[in-house]
């Protein structure tokens, strides 16, 4: 059941700053989340470093 008298052009004025919020936090998440993939991909593993996936064999000394 919708109200019956809606105003869209008042209820958009009275609710400018949250829709705002809302836009500029889903901003800065997008930054971030840009970020940590640039981070990742730039701070990875080269190749040659012998690390195995699990670890097992590469960390323990030969005897």
């Amino acid at each position: 059941m919708s109200a019956p008298n809606t105003n869209v052009k008042s209820q958009e004025k009275k609710h400018k700053f949250p829709l705002w919020g809302m836009v500029w936090s889903v901003a800065l998440a997008l930054v971030l989340l840009v970020g940590l993939v640039l981070w990742m991909t730039a701070s990875g593993n080269e190749p040659g470093d012998n690390q195995p996936i699990d670890g097992s064999a590469a960390t323990q000394p030969q005897e």
